[in-house]
């Protein structure tokens, strides 16, 4: 399909999905859901994408949702439509949060709102010196709709959370660092070849490896300690029967570099 607010790259092996609505600060519309989904698509569909890069398009990661859009309905239909768009954003959350290859937020500037419930759903978070970041649902009388209120405190704990979700105030991203939102901050002009870099680390991995690894430190994290390490030897169990297993092993007594296949 042909995309007009979002743009699509790859670059080595990762996929960029990039949303292209800077005037707009990259809010998000049903088009821009729509899209971004249809990307998803193709992406996961190629096996030579190790990792998924989201980013934003100017001097915004993303805004969060832009609802404009209702204005044009009739006034008996804007309920309705903006229930079912705020459950197609809820959906593309879940849909990112699960993807079985790593998601990398890249983010280029603000990130509020939608923008950072977006980021809760990556797996690895890069951002620009300059990019500041924080809820701001309670600066307009708003609630979190993407499951900010679910993630944001499992992520960096209720008392930071609450305080971002309070005060609606935006931080340097490297507040956020200890915090454990975000892994690496750096200039701003090297954010991209930062990302690219960290693309590279993963690029020689197995992609049945590092999906596995996603599922159980996920998995994980909703489960009793117990239960969890149970369902880690069960993985392994299973992940013995691999290609990939195999493969790496005979790699490491030959002393070559591993040809993985993702199976």
């Amino acid at each position: 399909m042909e995309f007009t607010e979002i743009v699509q790259e790859r670059r080595g092996r990762g996929a960029w999905i990039r949303l292209a609505r800077p005037k707009a600060l990259n809010t998000l519309t049903p088009t821009l859901v729509g899209e971004f989904n249809a990307a998803l698509d193709q992406a996961l569909a190629d096996p030579a994408v190790i990792a998924i890069v989201v980013t934003g398009t100017g001097r915004a990661f993303c805004a969060g949702a832009d609802l404009k859009f209702l204005n044009e309905l009739p006034e008996d239909q804007r309920n309705r439509r903006m229930a079912e768009f705020l459950e197609s954003v809820l959906q593309l959350m879940l849909r990112l949060e699960k993807l079985p290859k790593p998601v990398i937020g890249a983010v280029n500037g603000l990130a509020t709102g939608g923008g950072m419930e977006l980021l809760l759903c990556c797996d690895l978070v890069v951002a620009a010196g300059s990019a500041r970041l924080g809820d701001g649902h309670a600066n307009f009388g708003l609630l979190p709709g993407g499951g900010g209120s679910v993630r944001l405190p499992r992520k960096i704990g209720p008392t930071r959370a609450k305080y971002l979700f309070f005060t609606g105030e935006l931080v340097p991203a490297a507040e956020l660092v200890a915090a454990g939102l975000v892994n690496e901050v750096v200039e701003d002009a090297a954010l991209e070849q930062a990302v690219e870099r960290l693309v590279g680390k993963l690029s020689n991995k197995s992609p049945l490896g590092l999906a596995r690894m996603k599922t159980l430190v996920d998995d994980g994290l909703e489960q009793p300690r117990e239960v969890a390490l149970r369902a880690e030897l069960v993985a392994g169990g299973l992940h013995a029967h691999s290609f990939d297993m195999r493969e790496g092993i005979a790699a490491f007594n030959e002393k070559r570099s591993p040809q993985f296949r993702g199976v």
